[in-house]
């Protein structure tokens, strides 16, 4: 993972980033829904009441335009003032018929080309004002809303039912129409805002990168504080983190010191203590200088782990490995001219998560029991390997001598455990390795080598 984070990491529904986006996005969605199903609403009643009131205009403008003649027949010439009800099959339709016996006649608009009936009165009632509204098919198969009313003509009670249709299905396409721009338009307008907001909530959290990547670059060992300006609300985030990188420098720093005075502070009376077994000679004084030399080899031991813990979980402590690995075999090269050492080191250099002197501890004394075993080839490889915590790294050490059998692997690594008395050596260097892998969270192993002999291969962890 990059120090800014990968993006399938902020699609997870664990990110802040996705919770913020996420939620803002879910109430843009509803707020736009609401908005949209209220402006359609409120546009499909005002819609419709503006279309009754356009239908009982012109019924009211059709009754004063009727009249009867002389002889009892429905006269008039009415003129709505609108073309649709001169156009044939326009949807828009208006007729007059004689509804008691003693009126006849029949006048339709000229886009009525033929009849069209309607629902008796038992189906759709007459109201108070003899008036009635209902829904019928019109000529063209669309939709049309009718406003009927019975009126009484002349002084002989003559009745007559006068009817105005208006075109619904094409007040439904307007509708329609509208909705279709308004979902458009929101839509839009809700892409963008959603867009805005969530470039504005990456802005906001963008510090938070800031302040991981400066974690980072304090873990990986390039800083040794929290540098840059922050927010308000991160500051004080930022300013109590310095404070805690720089109480674990103190903490390091002083066991660093109380490991030096201790080791200073025994030194001189263990050797007083070895010179004088030394003097003293014979059994008791042979006695008193292997058991100070036991004591003072334990005490460098602990002293030793002691301080790799106090490091091991550093934040500033980085070591290259590519080129301290070739300073090594140079010197090991010219202490063992008849000895072939190869080296094969990765494209991209590994960078050790802990201090030089450790890792050159393990590797020397690696080197050293290679060197002592060999029967004139020894292989030092470096190689990335991946940990499930961490990246890691990869030592190996082969040479071409009898190797260790692997019954007795786990015996070479015990303090003071030599497998051969007739090589030189205190039996100390694979314990040393194991402890100091083992205080490094690390792992060692010792296998048998391509090139006949031993391969100890050693993994740590790499920084990033």
């Amino acid at each position: 993972m990059t120090r800014t984070g990968s993006w399938l990491s902020r699609l997870s529904p664990r990110s802040l980033t996705f919770r913020a986006i996420a939620f803002s996005t879910i109430w843009a969605v509803l707020a736009l829904i609401v908005i949209s199903t209220i402006i359609s609403t409120l546009y499909r009643q005002a819609t419709e009441r503006g279309f009754d009131s356009l239908l009982s205009a012109h019924l009211f403008n059709l009754i004063g335009s009727v009249g009867v003649s002389d002889d009892g027949a429905l006269s008039g010439s009415p003129d709505l003032g609108d073309l649709r009800f001169s156009q044939p099959n326009s949807g828009w339709y208006w007729s007059v018929e004689p509804v008691s016996a003693n009126l006849t006649g029949l006048l339709r608009s000229q886009s009525m080309t033929q009849p069209i009936a309607a629902p008796s009165v038992v189906e759709v009632p007459f109201n108070s004002d003899f008036q009635r509204n209902y829904l019928i098919t019109g000529i063209a198969g669309e939709q049309l809303k009718v406003v009927e009313n019975e009126f009484v003509l002349g002084a002989d009670n003559r009745i007559a039912r006068f009817r105005v249709m208006g075109n619904r299905t094409e007040m439904e396409n307007e509708i329609h129409a509208f909705e279709r721009q308004l979902y458009t338009w929101l839509a839009a307008f809700g892409g963008g805002m959603i867009a805005i907001n969530a470039a504005a909530i990456l802005l906001g959290l963008r510090p938070l990168n800031t302040v991981s990547n400066a974690l980072a670059s304090v873990r990986e060992g390039s800083a040794q504080r929290l540098d840059g300006r922050f927010p308000l609300e991160i500051q004080p985030l930022a300013d109590e983190t310095n404070a805690l990188i720089e109480n674990n420098r103190r903490i390091v720093e002083r066991a660093r010191t109380q490991v030096g005075n201790l080791a200073h502070s025994l030194k001189t009376p263990l050797a007083v203590l070895i010179n004088e077994g030394r003097a003293q000679g014979g059994e008791r004084g042979r006695l008193i200088e292997e058991q100070t030399s036991a004591m003072k080899q334990q005490i460098e031991h602990y002293l030793q782990r002691a301080r790799v813990a106090a490091q091991r979980d550093s934040v500033v402590y980085r070591t290259p490995v590519s080129g301290l690995l070739e300073r090594m075999v140079r010197v090991m090269t010219k202490l063992n001219p008849g000895t072939s050492i190869s080296l094969e080191l990765p494209q991209q250099d590994l960078v050790f998560a802990g201090e030089r002197e450790d890792l050159e501890e393990i590797v020397g004394n690696l080197l050293e029991n290679a060197m002592k075993w060999s029967r004139g080839k020894v292989r030092v490889r470096l190689s990335a390997v991946a940990t499930e915590t961490a990246p890691g790294l990869l030592i190996s050490i082969a040479d071409d001598g009898p190797g260790i059998p692997e019954d007795k692997a786990r015996e070479a690594t015990k303090r003071g455990r030599r497998l051969d008395e007739t090589k030189p050596g205190t039996g100390l260097g694979l314990a040393i390795v194991a402890d100091l892998v083992n205080e490094y969270g690390g792992r060692l192993a010792l296998e048998r080598s391509d090139l006949g002999g031993l391969d100890a291969r050693v993994e740590l962890r790499a920084a990033a």
